[in-house]
């Protein structure tokens, strides 16, 4: 995908934004993520200083493999959703946003990579319709298959718009997990610190706050663990080459027992960029 031209001031725009130095409290800013959970790991520090922000879940983090949702006491998949939504709900009350700010795509749990062209379409639009100026999001970076997905879905977005002589977002990636070359990378960027990036560390109020959200998702506590720091880190999305793999190669989700295969997004992530004609000026 085409590389932005970014302005030099664009991430200090952001990070007033952010700080809450912005007249309009976080009402030009979208978080697209692909879990329920996804928005209190990557900002949950700064949501209740952003409540007319807009919140897009591209999945309803239930797998149709009932395995998770089995050791929850869910038999039923839908069940299983539901109960991840009211934790969602419990979150962002906590912190003061609004469910009216949500948007669930509602695909399931590890398909997301199934529809990247519909994903793209609907956050066009999305953007559009809320005159979106920073969309917060995934880096491509081998956590998850659904965040990779995202992802590209955001990119896609954007590039469909400026291709359209549109307005797009600016995209400003949310640090998560990934795999590092000495072990798993969480609340960080794999590629370590670069230049356009702002680090916020959380007052201690913030702090606690984030960990009452964190907290309110009651069926992740396990693989919420490792998010306990005090420190939000953003950047400006990169260009990336959505046809390769991320990161190298170096993929965390191999080392979950998902059963996806790299092959398979490379496969969705060619065909997405193709029906999307994304090669076109």
């Amino acid at each position: 995908m085409p590389s932005a031209d970014w302005s030099p001031n664009l991430l200090a725009q952001f990070a007033a934004r952010l700080t809450g130095n912005d007249i309009d409290r976080g009402a030009g800013i979208m978080i697209v993520v692909a879990h329920p959970d996804d928005e209190t790991i990557g900002i949950g520090g700064h949501l209740a200083g952003l409540p007319q922000c807009r919140i897009v879940h591209v999945t309803d983090g239930a797998p149709r493999n009932l395995a998770d949702a089995r050791v929850h006491g869910f038999e039923v998949r839908q069940d299983y959703a539901r109960a991840r939504r009211m934790e969602l709900e419990a979150a962002l009350s906590a912190a003061g946003v609004s469910c009216a700010n949500l948007t669930g795509l509602d695909y399931p749990d590890m398909e997301a990579v199934m529809h990247l062209v519909p994903i793209a379409q609907e956050l066009a639009c999305l953007f559009t319709a809320a005159g979106t100026c920073f969309v917060c999001t995934h880096p491509f970076e081998g956590g998850h298959p659904d965040h990779d997905a995202t992802a590209f879905a955001v990119h896609a977005a954007c590039d469909v718009l400026r291709r359209d002589l549109c307005p797009a977002p600016t995209i400003v990636e949310m640090a998560f997990y990934a795999a590092g070359p000495e072990g798993p990378i969480f609340q960080d960027f794999a590629d370590g610190p670069g230049a356009d990036r702002i680090e916020v560390c959380l007052t201690e109020s913030a702090y606690q706050l984030k960990q009452t959200m964190l907290a309110s998702h009651k069926t992740q506590r396990q693989t919420l663990a490792p998010f306990f720091g005090s420190i939000e880190r953003f950047r400006l999305a990169p260009a990336y080459d959505f046809r390769a793999l991320p990161n190298n190669g170096r993929l965390y989700y191999q080392s979950l027992p998902l059963g996806f295969e790299p092959s398979t997004w490379l496969r969705a992530a060619a065909i997405a960029h193709e029906e999307l004609r994304l090669d076109q000026p």
